[in-house]
């Protein structure tokens, strides 16, 4: 392939290949069919897909080698192969949502998020993994296989859009579509070293993508770098009034942040963390400071309250969906799911207008505790990724049921619908990523990224892929 040394893994961005494309020193078609040879070498080990569609992805990168040629480029994603969780609809391609009930179906129309990255000339390479209907974080499937850490495949990609993270983090994708019910974006981010991008709630369309929680659900990418995160939320969020689009500017992205706020909590989220992260990520918030941000603590109420308003609202919406299938095929879903919503099935509806009510009052209290800084920094896991067979994770004596432990610092997120990423942040000494959760402003996902993208550019935590590691 021309102008690119494919075997630098931190070249693999769109940011660094959008421009050779454009100017025809690379070829999508060369590009599409080196992710594919990644994907059949890899995907055995990793098992990031679900589905390949290799003739569709090769059939879309000579379309969009012909359109370049004649001048007809559409932008920076243009002949880019890209990834989507299997929740999403795919036009004649199946979407399982990770389950065996949904194996066959075929939706007969693309979701508007994949509509518009069509429009834009990517690449589809296929669906990926997930953990059954999103329900879970671990990524350990019944149906379809777990999906393994590409840094050491014996660890949890973290879910629930796990298959994204390890096949962006493994280049077998140079991004996906995620979606982030409780974390399972910035989740398997943090996991597998790469970018995890929660939007705003309702600056990306949920139509047509399988839900589980529609108030706490929320679409958005997985990348190998912020800036790339930024170039595929600006093609895929809802085209709304001036106050809430979001449009990617290069100029803007790299602006200075000298001058800008940052937040240190002082309740919940260094709590019940082990050392590493907190070392990892102290050192981020100081590295920031170097940049000449300014850092202010932040006082949070309520958030005792975050795990059991994220449940039961989580299981209170995802039974509507499920409810037919619970009473007609639910020897199908794997236990720990059906049992989960089962065990919910009686739930007064009161319990769930209240939770709400009480959701309410947390959002306004944390936006609250937010107005005086641009954004707030947090770890994004409190603890590494959790080996495949682990049901508990430690921090000193402590141990914690691994699936709350994963939550536990993205739900806040959701319940508040606030931009907030994951972006690398360092090492374990056991050579496994952790991730700076970075929590913004409503509608502010701007300042978000170029805080992001500041913190990634002043170290060298985003050229580090699981292919780059000492042995």
């Amino acid at each position: 392939m021309k102008g690119l040394d494919l075997k630098n893994d931190a070249d693999l961005t769109i940011s660094r290949l959008a421009p050779l494309i454009r100017r025809r020193k690379l070829s999508p078609v060369e590009l599409t069919r080196y992710i594919l040879s990644r994907i059949e070498q890899l995907q055995p080990d990793v098992n990031a897909y679900i589905t390949v569609t290799s003739g569709l992805a090769l059939r879309q990168a000579r379309r969009a080698e012909k359109e370049i040629s004649a001048g007809d480029y559409r932008g920076p994603l243009h002949g880019i192969p890209i990834s989507a969780k299997d929740l999403f609809y795919t036009r004649g391609i199946r979407t399982t949502a990770g389950s065996r009930i949904l194996r066959h179906f075929t939706p007969g129309e693309d979701a508007p998020s994949v509509k518009r990255l069509f429009e834009a000339g990517a690449v589809l390479l296929g669906k990926t993994n997930l953990h059954e209907f999103a329900y879970g974080v671990t990524n350990v499937n019944l149906h379809y296989g777990a999906v393994r850490n590409p840094w050491d495949h014996q660890r949890m990609s973290g879910g629930s859009s796990g298959g994204s993270a390890a096949g962006v983090s493994a280049a077998m994708a140079l991004a996906s579509l995620g979606t982030d019910t409780g974390g399972s974006i910035r989740i398997p981010a943090a996991a597998c070293g790469c970018v995890g991008l929660k939007p705003t709630h309702g600056r990306v369309s949920l139509s047509g993508v399988i839900p589980l929680a529609p108030s706490l659900d929320h679409v958005g990418p997985l990348s190998r770098c912020v800036e790339d995160a930024a170039l595929l939320l600006s093609v895929i969020a809802e085209k709304a009034g001036d106050d809430r689009a979001f449009v990617y500017s290069a100029r803007r992205l790299r602006q200075d942040v000298r001058g800008l706020r940052v937040g240190i909590p002082r309740q919940y989220f260094f709590d019940r963390v082990q050392r590493e992260v907190r070392e990892q990520v102290l050192a981020a918030v100081a590295q920031l400071a170097g940049l000449g941000c300014g850092l202010t603590e932040v006082n949070l109420e309520m958030m005792d309250e975050t795990d059991d308003l994220a449940g039961v609202i989580t299981v209170a919406e995802a039974l509507p969906y499920h409810w037919r299938w619970l009473n007609s095929r639910f020897k199908e879903y794997d236990p720990a799911i059906s049992g989960r919503m089962m065990a919910s099935r009686d739930m007064p509806a009161v319990q769930y207008l209240q939770a709400q009510n009480r959701r309410r009052i947390y959002s306004d209290a944390f936006e609250r505790a937010m107005r005086p800084v641009d954004v707030l920094v947090a770890p994004t896991l409190p603890v590494m990724a959790p080996r495949l067979e682990d049901t508990e994770v430690s921090w000193g004596r402590s141990r914690e049921d691994v699936r709350m432990a994963l939550l536990r610092l993205t739900r806040p997120g959701n319940l508040t619908g606030l931009p907030s990423m994951s972006i690398p942040c360092g090492f374990s000494r056991e050579h496994l990523p952790m991730g700076l959760q970075l929590i913004g402003k409503r509608w502010d996902e701007a300042t978000l990224l170029r805080v992001a993208f500041a913190y990634e550019q002043a170290t060298s935590w985003h050229k580090l892929f699981p292919a780059d590691r000492a042995e």
